[in-house]
């Protein structure tokens, strides 16, 4: 899994890295569209980060930070919302979001 808090660096950057897939100007999450490798530095919204695992194609990444409780949008709709804090590059997946179309399941090793 990804750092919690990616990695920044202070170097100004503009865009984000072909790697990612915007499909909509108000999606507030980018789609890996080739795998990340551990430690690679990728450019999201103009800032270098790094993830401590690598990211799987198909997966999302945080375009801003998305408070608690926000929606999270993909292809310029709702997808699910946040239910923790989600810090900008940090990688948005189940463990952060509760979807509206699925219930988030855990497996019984997971849960609380």
């Amino acid at each position: 899994m990804p750092d919690e808090v990616p990695h920044r660096s202070d170097q100004p950057l503009t865009g984000d890295d072909p790697k990612f897939l915007i499909l909509d100007a108000l999606d507030n999450v980018a789609i890996v569209r080739t795998r990340i490798r551990k430690l690679e530095p990728v450019a999201i919204s103009g800032v270098l980060v790094t993830f401590a695992d690598e990211l799987p194609l198909g997966h999302k990444v945080a375009r801003k930070v998305i408070a608690p409780g926000e929606k999270i949008l993909k292809l310029g709709v709702s997808i699910g919302r946040a239910t923790t804090r989600i810090e900008l590059g940090e990688h948005v997946h189940t463990h952060n979001v509760a979807s509206d179309y699925i219930p988030t399941y855990l497996l019984p090793e997971d849960a609380p």
